[in-house]
């Protein structure tokens, strides 16, 4: 494939000239540059370099041009390759114009003219956004490629798992794309081996296990050390952040994931209201930037693995995983999260991976084209969801049991629910049953919670976000408030068996449960705020109270 292309623009000669050499200077290897200074003639190539199948990366786009302002060119560009990133170069006056272009055309960010020295002024700022397009360019002539039936729950969760993993790979429908069938003669395949994934170097998983599959991509999946001073349970942002700040300050860590890392917040299709990221940024790119981290501050990382019981040994932790492992630990820090509640309805648990999806939305986004699509819930997760779907699907429905979004979902995201043509929030209403034909979704039958009127609706698809509740089932020793929820710190005071199950002379710390030295962080403890941001410092926080713990002991 030919490589894919930064195009700049600016009717300033010098200018041109100028970025053109500093990009060349440091992309020319990977990427092909194009420039000019007019903007029909850009948007002229563009036309032709999306025929030939060819992909851009980067725009780069100075704002006040005679023939067409850099906005109005980033917006046309757009239709050409949306996943392209945008840049806006502009002189000191245009920034207000610039900050604008984050919603009107979805910038990625503006520069400031003068750059130099480029080294520290246009370089790290590029590398980050190429980085970016990277992990989510979906290359077709290579890599990792899944055939499967788009209605098989064993596909989807292949899918859901390679795309929570960051591995990017290409779709198959096994019914629907005229490739299926030279690679399932060239490969030797029946349907009883599908769901099958074939590897970057052509070999073919037959029907394979999770656990087979990120074996094969290189995923750690057994721990390399006897003992260790801290071990994480669970890669959501604390858990991610905890694992940040133990590799950082010296402790030996590992961190255990039972599915991939980001948590619920790593299948958020939009986060826009984290601190430093002006236009947003993906639950993806969230994890993608932390699981680097991790890994440059030499944390171990085990996943897919579960950890089925914590039981103390003296002053170590002992941690029995589901690959029958066991490891040992001087601390633990519990970061499991939450998990979307199941909706209890009749069809529910059958249709299951076959058009009834739990959180997903990203990964099944492109089965919903041109479809009807249902979402159940009216938290901010629902809502992130709804809005990248309205992307792909004819209409997208929120049912909501309450009369409209305000008590329940952030502000910002009821206005942009409300631009868009094709949402509509369903008030009062509630799922009671899913009908299936050929083994995959065709109706939902929707009560009115005022009237109890029942009515059926045509449906493709169902994506649930209602509520969530804590992932402690496997927990048994620590205590938990009535919803199950880890209980830490001061709030143990009020549990009858405290006095029972604490022998220390000194108070639980701030995130300490019941446990000396297993801490508790994030959505999974009592008390926790819900936010991506709080859960990021909560993780943060717990390794400042394992040096505490540590030193005791």
């Amino acid at each position: 494939m030919a490589k894919p292309i930064i195009f700049c623009i600016d009717d300033d000669i010098q200018v041109l000239r100028a970025i053109t050499r500093d990009l060349r200077n440091r992309y020319r290897k990977e990427f092909r540059i194009i420039s000019t200074n007019k903007a029909q003639e850009g948007l002229d190539l563009l036309e032709e370099v999306a025929k030939k199948n060819e992909t851009v990366a980067l725009f780069l786009s100075d704002q006040r041009m005679p023939e067409m302002l850099g906005v109005d060119f980033l917006d046309k560009a757009r239709k050409y390759f949306p996943e392209a990133k945008r840049v806006l170069l502009t002189a000191y006056s245009d920034t207000e114009a610039a900050i604008r272009a984050i919603n009107e055309v979805q910038l990625d960010y503006y520069l400031m003219k003068p750059w130099d020295p480029p080294e520290e002024k246009l370089y790290p700022v590029l590398n980050e956004l190429i980085d970016d397009w990277r992990a989510s360019f979906r290359q077709e002539e290579s890599g990792l490629r899944v055939i499967g039936f788009q209605f098989s729950p064993k596909s989807h969760a292949i899918k859901d798992f390679l795309s929570s993993n960051l591995f990017p790979y290409g779709w198959i429908d096994i019914e629907a794309d005229e490739r299926a069938f030279g690679l399932m003669q060239l490969h030797e395949l029946q349907s009883k081996d599908l769901p099958v994934v074939i590897t970057e170097d052509g070999r073919a998983l037959k029907n394979p296990s999770l656990l087979e599959i990120a074996s094969e991509l290189g995923l750690s999946v057994q721990a390399q050390q006897e003992v260790y001073d801290v071990v994480i349970v669970g890669a959501g942002p604390a858990g991610l952040a905890a694992a940040v700040y133990g590799g950082s300050e010296g402790l030996k860590t590992l961190l255990i994931e039972k599915h991939a890392p980001g948590g619920q917040a790593g299948t958020s299709s939009r986060i826009e209201n984290y601190l430093g990221f002006p236009n947003g940024l993906s639950g993806s790119d969230l994890s993608r930037r932390a699981i680097s981290q991790v890994i440059r501050f030499g944390v171990e990382v085990i996943a897919p693995m579960e950890v089925l019981e914590i039981t103390t040994k003296g002053q170590y932790k002992c941690l029995k995983l589901s690959s029958g492992e066991e490891v040992n630990a001087r601390a633990v820090v519990i970061t499991t999260g939450v998990q979307y509640r199941k909706l209890l309805a009749p069809g529910m648990d059958e249709l299951a991976g076959a058009g009834i999806y739990y959180g997903a939305a990203m990964t099944e986004a492109g089965a919903t084209k041109d479809k009807i699509v249902y979402m159940v819930g009216g938290g901010n997760s629902a809502g992130q969801g709804a809005v990248y779907l309205s992307k792909y699907a004819k209409q997208v429905y929120i049912s909501i049991r309450r009369p409209d979004l305000t008590s329940s979902m952030s502000s910002y995201l009821i206005d942009q629910i409300d631009a868009i043509d094709n949402i509509e929030v369903l008030p009062f209403s509630e799922i009671v049953e899913a009908v299936g034909e050929n083994n995959k979704l065709a109706k939902i039958q929707i009560k009115n919670v005022e009237t109890d009127v029942i009515s059926e609706k045509p449906a493709d698809a169902l994506f649930i976000f209602i509520g969530a509740k804590p992932h402690t089932e496997w927990i048994n020793q620590l205590l938990k408030d009535e919803k199950g929820f880890l209980a830490t710190g001061r709030d143990l005071l009020r549990f009858d068996q405290y006095k029972q199950v604490w022998k220390l002379d000194r108070d639980p710390f701030l995130l300490e449960t019941c446990v000396p030295g297993i801490f508790a962080a994030g959505d999974v403890r009592s008390g926790a705020m819900n936010r991506v941001a709080s859960a990021v410092g909560e993780g943060a926080m717990t390794i400042s109270l394992v040096h505490k713990y540590l030193s005791e002991n």
